[in-house]
């Protein structure tokens, strides 16, 4: 077998394969010896037809059979003997036909995972936002906290109002034809939540229990289901249910119910979980700050098969965040085709951050210790609140193990460029430019 490796790209590669005529014959010969076995022909017993008949009735099985034997056999033992870092599968062109004494010959194109040298990636000048409390953030958080505990009671008004959580069955159509995703039974609606059509809600405020409506809706324009944007829609509605919530008043009893001593306890709590969490949106904003200034000083070409791995990643995260909540993308208008659209930019600056970093993390020989992905697996195991045993037993696999090992590396490299960097520390509304980073990730 004779490969040839040809540089298509920094993303791409050639390989042009010449199998000798006698390998070729050799697998002619026992793809027919298999096919003999079970072949059926009359006028001869299975089993026993020679192989000038096979040739007759058989040719294009073996040609087959050969053809997906020898670029098999050929194919993987080239990637490794040429050490090609592929990343999806080939595409095989220029083919020939698979004939007996006669050399095969095949091409395979494949994309490559790019080789990237980084440059110019320490005394980045960076901004940070400045952190700053907002005063009446405490008492924010607890009305937050205490909506989150209102318990949703049938109410005695006879008439549903904005706030109120309705229970409907609906029907909806176009020109008189139902549609996909138009119809639902015991769905539960909060008006004024703004999770249904525009105009849908405010023409359910008024309605009475049991009361029947047709309202009238018209899709925006830049609807994710391109079949239904723009278009008006019919919506038959019957009001099963009429809810309101009622909401637990702020006092001691209510901290005990967190485990605090008193209210002013869990304010306390509240503040420091609200600082938390805006010192790790500030550190993730600065961070996405700093993998887009590596990607401008080091642009690359990245994969169309990494791209798309990374938004599929991104959408299922969308997914599952929605399932949790109890929505789906298609209730806010999205699909999968849509998103994909949207935000494939973004996942081409994640590949091409990714992989910088990487490449940082090999050129300044950043390694990880074992220490240190037991002290990461404990943080999995808090952050999940699930037992640290069934966390170590998820990342066992290797697959697993190589993903969770990347993302401490990386962690790692970045620590390492922060430290290296010029940090300034700037009010919100004077950072330069526009956060890189999008919530799909």
């Amino acid at each position: 077998m004779n490969v040839k490796v040809e540089e298509v790209s920094s993303i791409k590669k050639k390989l042009i394969f010449e199998v000798a005529a006698d390998q070729v014959d050799k697998e002619i010969q026992k793809a027919f010896r298999k096919i003999g076995k079970s072949a059926k022909v009359k006028g001869f017993r299975q089993g026993k037809v020679p192989q000038s008949v096979l040739e007759k009735y058989y040719g294009d099985q073996m040609e087959q059979d050969v053809f997906s034997r020898l670029i098999n056999d050929t194919y993987f033992k080239a990637i490794v003997e040429h050490k090609v870092a592929i990343v999806g599968e080939p595409n095989i062109v220029d083919s020939s036909g698979v004939v007996k004494g006669e050399a095969f010959t095949y091409a395979a194109e494949v994309e490559i995972k790019p080789e990237v040298q980084a440059k110019d990636y320490t005394g980045l000048s960076l901004q940070k936002e400045a952190f700053s409390m907002d005063p009446g953030l405490a008492d924010g958080r607890l009305e937050e906290l205490l909506q989150s505990r209102a318990q949703l009671e049938v109410s005695k008004r006879k008439k549903a109002r904005e706030g109120d959580s309705l229970e409907i069955d609906f029907a909806g159509s176009i020109d008189g034809e139902p549609f996909e995703g138009g119809q639902g039974e015991d769905f539960t609606l909060e008006l004024g939540a703004g999770t249904f059509i525009p105009g849908f809600e405010e023409q359910l405020v008024g309605m009475k229990r049991e009361e029947e409506k047709e309202i009238t809706v018209t899709f925006p324009e830049d609807y994710g289901q391109k079949d239904l944007a723009g278009k008006p829609a019919q919506f038959k509605v019957k009001l099963k249910e009429i809810k309101e919530k009622v909401v637990p008043k702020p006092n001691n009893e209510f901290a005990k119910e967190f485990g605090f001593d008193s209210l002013d306890a869990l304010k306390k709590e509240l503040e420091e979980g609200h600082r938390n969490q805006e010192t790790n949106r500030i550190d993730n904003d600065m961070r996405e700050r700093l993998v887009q200034e590596l990607i401008d000083r080091n642009p690359i070409e990245v994969p169309d098969v990494m791209v798309a791995k990374q938004l599929e990643y991104m959408y299922q995260n969308i997914v599952n965040r929605m399932q949790s909540q109890g929505m789906s993308p298609e209730m806010l208008g999205m699909t999968q085709e849509t998103f994909l659209q949207q935000y494939r930019d973004t996942a081409v600056s994640q590949v091409q951050g990714s992989l910088i970093l990487e490449a940082i993390g090999d050129q300044e020989e950043i390694t990880v210790e074992e220490q240190e992905i037991d002290a990461k697996l404990e943080t999995i195991a808090k952050t999940a609140n699930a037992p640290l045993d069934a966390v170590k037993k998820h990342y066992a696999s290797d697959d697993s193990k190589s993903s969770l090992l990347a993302q401490i590396k990386e962690e790692k490299v970045i620590s390492f460029l922060i430290e290296q960097a010029k940090v300034e520390e700037v009010p919100a509304e004077q950072l330069a430019g526009d956060k890189t980073g999008e919530e799909a990730s």
